[in-house]
């Protein structure tokens, strides 16, 4: 199969970890293809998804009934989270010993991580580590702790755990809320404390957001957003962010 091809599968087979469907006129926009394209790629394609009613789903035939059930996300704007996590995945380099944070953006990061590229991943959440441990050359370590269904996190219940014991080079924070002046929040008070100590301990803090967090402000506070090295997001920024951090990668 063409690599091209192939790669637009791969995408569209992640996708569809996160939903039960994708609209073809949905999937063209995200992979920047003719509708067209994805028909033929889908016709020549013998894996797991075919396209019935204008909807790609899995194939019913093919599909395995007992497999794990990834904790199911947000699916609104998943062309932000997929712009967000190539930008996000470029970043990561050989050898790098990275801590991904829970979020519905954080896994489509790890799944645009070139495969070929080998590194260390410490992750905090079960549709995360789900994703990095299929990456061939991708050393995994999960964080333990109770589980929480409605965020796929892991709560430490222990005072020390992995995430003390290791220095990354970079985190991948997300966030619900980023505010010029407020700082930037989540919904959740126990991932704070998780957030907070993956940015004490790594070289480089990295805010990972869409634009349709900017303005907004929650009740779980993180930090303030010079706390951060880099900022990801899908779109420019208003003029009262300017000045507030470093550097940001959005193209």
């Amino acid at each position: 199969m063409d690599t091209k091809v192939q790669s637009r599968i791969h995408k569209l087979e992640f996708l569809l970890k996160q939903m039960d469907k994708i609209h073809l006129r949905d999937a063209a926009d995200i992979l920047n293809v003719s509708e067209m394209t994805i028909r033929r790629d889908l016709n020549t394609n013998t894996g797991s998804i075919v396209l019935l009613g204008g909807y790609i789903v899995k194939d019913p035939q093919k599909s395995n009934e007992n497999g794990y059930q990834i904790f199911e996300q947000e699916t609104k704007h998943i062309a932000e989270k997929m712009h967000i996590g190539r930008l996000g995945a470029e970043l990561v380099e050989e050898g790098d010993v990275v801590f991904f944070d829970c979020g519905s953006t954080i896994p489509f990061i790890a799944s645009q991580i070139d495969s070929s590229i080998k590194f260390t991943a410490l992750c905090c959440s079960i549709n995360t580590f789900m994703v990095l441990q299929e990456k061939p050359n991708c050393d995994v370590i999960l964080c333990g702790g109770k589980y929480s269904r409605h965020n796929s996190f892991l709560n430490s219940i222990q005072v020390h755990n992995e995430l003390e014991a290791i220095c990354t080079t970079k985190a991948f924070i997300s966030a619900a809320g980023v505010d010029a002046k407020r700082g930037v929040s989540c919904f959740n008070f126990d991932e704070v404390k998780t957030k907070q100590r993956a940015m004490a301990k790594t070289q480089q803090a990295i805010l990972v957001f869409d634009h349709f967090k900017v303005n907004k402000v929650r009740q779980a506070y993180i930090g303030e957003l010079c706390e951060f090295d880099l900022i990801v997001t899908d779109q420019l920024l208003p003029t009262e962010f300017e000045g507030k951090i470093p550097q940001i990668k959005q193209n």
